[in-house]
This record gives structure tokens, sequence and C-alpha cells, in this order.
């Protein structure tokens, strides 16, 4: 249980990455990943790779530089952009729906303008989801100087989109949905330099 903990990623650049197992029975539709970051970074850097054999940006939650964000989907992607961060915890959500092709993104609770991106597509299944590193192969093929350094922590998936109602509760840290890969009950594997620890702010 990783309730109130942290994954620490201690090293610039870092090779340490986090090997996330989710109980995927099926290609997603839909899809809404949430996660909080703590890091002084600005160079680019990775917050959620999701690869398959055929796309290694199957799902990917990136941020080029502070104030903006990208979410992949099959290999494209939109650019989110936000006021840069002052030196705090960001909770980000991105969702995406395949019968519209729309993407959301909420910064600290409150929704972003939605754009359009790969109406129609599956996402694949079979899956290598990692924390701290971008996947350009299947499980591999990362570039240090895309990895993440600082504190994660609250990373959630849902083959579902989320209400308005509990994207603010994943960012209130309230009550959520069944999801494939929950914060509470995450399995996972450190590879490398990468320390769980207590959270020390909010």
């Amino acid at each position: 249980d990783l309730y109130r903990k942290v994954f620490i990623f201690r090293k610039d650049p870092s090779d340490a990455y986090v090997v996330l197992r989710a109980k995927l029975e099926q290609p997603l539709q839909n899809f809404t990943v949430c996660l909080r970051s703590y890091t002084d970074l600005t160079r680019p850097h990775s917050l959620f790779s999701y690869a398959t054999k055929a796309q290694d940006n199957e799902i990917l939650l990136f941020k080029p530089k502070p104030g903006e964000y990208r979410l992949y989907v099959g290999g494209k992607f939109v650019t989110f952009r936000v006021p840069e961060g002052h030196g705090d915890w960001e909770h980000v959500c991105a969702s995406w729906e395949s019968a519209t092709g729309i993407a959301e993104f909420w910064l600290n609770g409150k929704p972003w303008p939605s754009k359009g991106l790969q109406r129609g597509y599956t996402v694949g299944a079979e899956a290598a989801i990692l924390l701290g590193q971008e996947q350009d192969a299947f499980g591999g093929g990362f570039d240090v100087y895309n990895s993440f350094s600082g504190e994660l922590a609250d990373v959630y998936l849902w083959d579902t989109g989320l209400s308005p109602d509990k994207m603010r509760a994943a960012y209130q840290s309230l009550r959520l949905p069944p999801a494939i890969l929950a914060w509470k009950s995450l399995i996972y594997e450190v590879k490398g330099d990468v320390v769980v620890k207590a959270r020390l702010r909010e």
C-alpha cells in the first residue's frame, strides 16, 4: 500500500525506472491516467510511458519543458500549455475517448481546453508500463535525457473516462472508482535508484 508514499528518482539524469503491472484484459477504447509529480527539472521528461510491441508511444504523458504537457496516443500527440509551476506538486489527469477522439487534460483539479486526437484508434492491451523513462522500444530503448528525476505519487490508470467530479476527487485524493492501476494496490518492480518514502509535503 503506497498511501501517502512517493517514488523518489534520486539521480539526474537517471537510468532508473519502475515497472507497473496492470490487469489488462482487452484493448482500450478509452482511458484516464492520473499522477502527481514534484520536480525542478526544466529539460524534457517522461511521466508515464505505456508501450506495445507495435507502438512505443501507445500512451505517453510527457513534459517537454516547464509550462507544457504532451499526451501521446498511438504515436500522435497533442500539447497542453499550462502556467509554469512554482516549485510545487503538480497533479495531472489526461483522458482520451476513441469514439470522439477527444483528449481532456486536467491540472490541479481544473480542466484545460479539450483537443482532438486519434479518433477511432484502439490502444493495445499487451503493454510495458513504466514510470521514470520514456520507452523507444517495448520495455526499453531509453534516453537518459528524457528520464524523470524527482518525486512521483498517486499513479492511476482507468479503462474509462472520468466524470468531472471524479477528476476533482483524484486531485483531492478522495475515494476513486476501481482502476487498472491504483496507487493503493500498485503491483510494481523498481529497477535502479528509486526509493519509496513517506511524502514530506502536500
